[in-house]
């Protein structure tokens, strides 16, 4: 007791140095709690927590959260004990007092902030979260909670009241609407695209005017990530997808069914009525003997009431080599193994072009997957190539190189055949 006697007589006769040790004990005790906190309470609470499902999340560890809240001990110990210091200035103390007061308030933001970050992730991770994206929410409500922050923290260096501050936010009205239109807007998007079920993670969208053509692959206040089929990423403003058009397929991948719209172009000059010996001889196709039969029957039952106009054959009605096709097409996309039968399914004529007469095949694959449903256009469109001609018909294609020099050596073979008989003459 003697000794602690002397050294307070000492210290006294010395006020610089008591200063300087009651600051060193000060910061001492600051890391003392920091200590016990962080090695002592928080490693025993983390341990307990870890015999939990969410102790067994390294979500929860990534993010910081609780050792973030530690921080506020050892300064709530100086914020407290600073004003105990003797022969401090008053000015240096509350500077102290505020600074500390600041770095409470920043690191509970940074808190809050991590712990909706966690809210967010946890709830990413719910089957139907892609439905109701709630990632541009919790960046607005961060937004609030640092704007709020800023404010306390501005209030607390200035050594004033917060009321104070706010009370001059309604002339900064203007400024502050300028300053933060783009994230009003982006708001005001967010949630119309939420509440009215616009887009979704997981989405293909395609948007032309800003070359988006892909997956939805985030949505955020600001943005919405879209990575496209080349696997580059778009990032597109939340708001344009109010202002501006885009296509969103989510109806077809919900449908189960792709449409498959693609024409044939059939050269119209090889369009004729069938003979009886084209006519037997399509009746070996299994797919168009109920057809030939029943139209047939129909011709027949026609032309009869024509008594003798039908003696002309002009007057009469005949089966005509692309009905039967068509007819053809139209069973043969009945009786494919992948054509959605209970979605749209026709073989049209379209108007005629000058690169011949399209015939459109229009029904769904019973497949969304792009390359599944690309192989099956494919299939189908090699076996209506190549069985066309079996109907007379030619698909209609411009000259080529190879025409033109067919066609030259052909005419130079006619001329050939011809000097000989002008010479004869």
């Amino acid at each position: 007791m003697d000794s602690i006697a002397q050294v307070q007589a000492w210290l006294s006769e010395r006020p610089d140095m008591e200063t300087l040790a009651y600051v060193a004990l000060l910061l001492v005790g600051a890391w003392v709690a920091n200590f016990i906190v962080k090695k002592i309470l928080l490693r025993g609470a983390l341990r307990v927590l870890s015999f939990t499902p969410v102790g067994k999340d390294r979500q929860l560890f990534e993010r910081n959260v609780i050792a973030r809240l530690a921080n506020v001990v050892p300064a709530l110990v100086i914020s407290h004990w600073i004003v105990e210091v003797p022969n401090l200035p008053e000015t240096l103390a509350i500077v102290v007092d505020n600074v500390a007061i600041a770095f409470i308030i920043l690191t509970v933001a940074r808190s809050i902030s991590g712990v909706l970050t966690v809210i967010n992730t946890f709830y990413e991770r719910e089957e139907d979260s892609h439905l109701r994206p709630i990632k541009g929410y919790i960046q607005v409500v961060k937004i609030g909670i640092y704007a709020i922050a800023a404010i306390l923290v501005i209030a607390a260096l200035i050594d004033k009241s917060p009321v104070i501050l706010l009370s001059g936010l309604g002339a900064m009205a203007a400024v502050v609407m300028l300053v933060f239109q783009d994230t009003l807007l982006s708001l005001v998007a967010s949630v119309q695209i939420s509440s009215n079920d616009i887009i979704r993670v997981g989405d293909w969208v395609e948007m032309p005017n800003l070359n988006a053509d892909g997956d939805v692959i985030d949505i955020a206040l600001h943005q919405v990530k879209v990575q496209n089929w080349d696997k580059t990423i778009t990032f597109i403003p939340t708001k344009r997808f109010i202002s501006d058009p885009f296509k969103n397929w989510r109806g077809m991948q919900e449908s189960g069914g792709r449409r498959i719209k693609r024409s044939l172009f059939l050269d119209q000059q090889s369009i004729h009525f069938l003979s009886t010996e084209e006519r037997d001889k399509l009746r070996r196709f299994r797919l168009l003997q109920d057809y030939l039969k029943t139209k047939q029957e129909e011709i027949d039952a026609w032309n009869q009431e024509l008594k003798d106009a039908g003696k002309e054959p002009v007057n009469t009605r005949r089966i005509s080599n692309i009905g039967t096709f068509r007819a053809y097409v139209l069973e043969y996309l009945k009786s494919h193994p992948h054509i959605h039968q209970d979605m749209t399914l026709m073989v049209r004529q379209l108007n005629p072009t000058a690169d011949g007469l399209p015939l459109e095949v229009y029904c769904f694959t019973n497949t969304i997957k792009w390359t599944e449903y690309e192989q099956i256009q494919s299939d189908i469109f090699d076996h209506l190539y190549a069985i066309v001609s079996e109907f007379g018909l030619r698909v209609f294609q411009h000259p080529s190189g190879v025409d033109m020099r067919s066609l030259g050596e052909a005419f130079s073979r006619q001329r050939d055949t011809e000097k000989p008989e002008q010479k004869q003459s």
